[in-house]
């Protein structure tokens, strides 16, 4: 068998390696470390930006009352239960009174023997007025006859002696009578306090509403200020509702609102908002608003969540990006624009934002300029990228 000249077979070792470093290189500069970066682009359009608001709120009720005592008491009876209706004035639950109606008998007799001490009092008042207008008659009719030289001077000074013992003893009277009205009104004031005290123990509903939870049960004890119902009124929930304090300037009250409560996924419910908090939450950085449901469903339960989405006043019309676009830069907000075919940062001012990822450019681009929407890798001034309709992950997945 013939054999090629040694020449031959180096030309086609070298052929073959030259190849092989074409293909190498070609696969670098496709996919490997050298490769563009795949990017998707889209042009910058004026239109206008729909701005909202989305936050989770929590069924409240605007008008609750916590029933208890105002002083250390048992609990005796509790005629209602949870999810009870119930009436203005009826009564929801007894607590025991211990000693309140022995104190008020005790008070009673008091008050009965105080008006016996006011009536001698006054008696006594009527015997000592008496006793002075009969001194006084007697010291002006000895004064007459001292005059005419008839009785002694002795006895006009008994007379004007008795007249003063007599005016002492009036005032003396009328003190013990002024004393005794006091002491009555004393026993009355603690009376009315003791009965006012035992009506507390007797817990009547301040308006109609719903029974909402029971705190304590018969056989309990209760401090003051503790809770041992709560009444709601079923006609006054509303939704607080937490939104980001960055975008939550434009927000205010009358506003409409559209609600999906956790028991109503797929049902939007009208709602309004009713009102802004004065205060805000520093740590979450949210503004509180309370929103009012326009028809609120049956068997909403307070404590339900709920996403609250309110429809802020459109923007003019003003250029505007996919929020995707948005990047930031060396501590700058700004997107990437292609420029000649290459990546060149653009620091711009944002304004409104919409739920369809909609951003507001007050200022950094103009219409019809190219922006980066998503890239494979990060960017950088100059980069070489190659633009593609989508981007794929590694599984082949188109990425969003």
């Amino acid at each position: 068998m013939s054999r090629s000249p040694l020449w031959k077979r180096r030309a086609g070792i070298a052929l073959a390696l030259v190849g092989l470093l074409g293909a190498l290189s070609w696969v670098l500069q496709r996919s490997g470390p050298w490769a563009p970066v795949r990017v998707t682009v889209a042009r910058v359009e004026v239109g206008t930006v729909q701005p909202a608001l989305v936050g989770i709120g929590v069924v409240e009720a605007r008008r609750s009352q916590l029933l208890g005592p105002t002083t250390t008491a048992r609990v005796l009876k509790v005629h209602v239960d949870v999810g009870d209706p119930v009436h203005a004035g009826q009564l929801l639950a007894e607590l025991d009174p211990v000693d309140l109606e022995q104190r008020l008998a005790a008070l009673d007799a008091s008050l009965e023997r105080g008006r016996s001490l006011l009536a001698a009092g006054e008696a006594q008042s009527r015997d000592a007025r008496a006793r002075r207008e009969l001194a006084d008659a007697n010291l002006r009719r000895y004064a007459d006859l001292s005059r005419s030289d008839f009785i002694s001077a002795g006895a006009l000074e008994a007379r004007q002696q008795e007249q003063r013992s007599t005016e002492a003893g009036l005032q003396a009277s009328e003190a013990s009578l002024v004393a005794a009205r006091q002491d009555l009104q004393r026993l009355a004031a603690e009376r009315a306090g003791l009965v006012q005290q035992r009506d507390r123990l007797r817990l009547v509903a301040p308006a109609a509403g719903v029974v909402a939870s029971r705190e304590a049960e018969p056989g309990s004890t209760v401090v003051a200020g503790q809770a041992v119902l709560k009444v709601i009124d079923p006609a006054s929930l509303w939704l607080k509702v937490r939104f980001d304090q960055g975008r939550a300037a434009a927000l205010a009250s009358g506003q409409s609102a559209r609600v999906l409560l956790r028991s109503h996924p797929g049902e939007a419910l009208p709602g309004q908002v009713a009102r802004l908090e004065p205060l805000g939450d520093a740590v979450t950085e949210e503004r509180v608003a309370q929103v009012r449901l326009e028809a609120p469903p049956a068997g909403l339960m307070v404590g339900e969540l709920a996403e609250v989405t309110v429809q802020l006043p459109a923007a003019a019309r003003a250029p505007w990006v996919s929020n995707a676009a948005l990047m930031r830069h060396e501590g700058q907000l700004g997107v990437w624009k292609l420029v000649d075919g290459k990546p060149a940062f653009a620091p711009v001012r944002t304004g409104a934002i919409g739920l369809d990822g909609r951003v507001q450019l007050l200022a950094g681009l103009a219409e019809g300029e190219t922006v980066v929407v998503h890239s494979q890798k990060l960017l950088a001034p100059g980069t070489r990228v190659q633009v593609v309709e989508k981007l794929l992950a590694a599984g082949g997945r188109a990425v969003p």
